[in-house]
């Protein structure tokens, strides 16, 4: 019997209305913006540490851990510097 008045009691909350973007070059080129790091930065760009390594297509913090890609580093180079670095097994 209290199971059937609790369920009652409870009001349904409705759903909130979606929102629709539209895919279009601009948007796209905005979040790929936020995404990329542009030149060559010394500091990370999640918690401004200078403790950072740089390899040829990402900038690595030590102090975060965060991975931020560099805006036009070539990724046949990182592939390269993986494999002579020991980090990934030629396969």
């Amino acid at each position: 019997m209290k199971l059937a008045k609790a369920k009652k009691a409870k009001a349904k909350a409705s759903p909130e209305p979606a929102v629709v973007i539209r895919l279009t070059a601009e948007h796209t080129l905005q979040r790929t913006a936020k995404r990329f790091v542009s030149g060559s930065p010394t500091r990370c760009p999640k918690c401004d540490s200078t403790y950072i390594g740089r390899e040829p297509a990402f900038i690595h913090c030590r102090l975060c851990g965060k991975l931020a890609r560099i805006a036009d580093a070539p990724l046949d180079l990182q592939e390269l510097w993986e494999l002579r670095s020991g980090l990934r097994i030629a396969s």
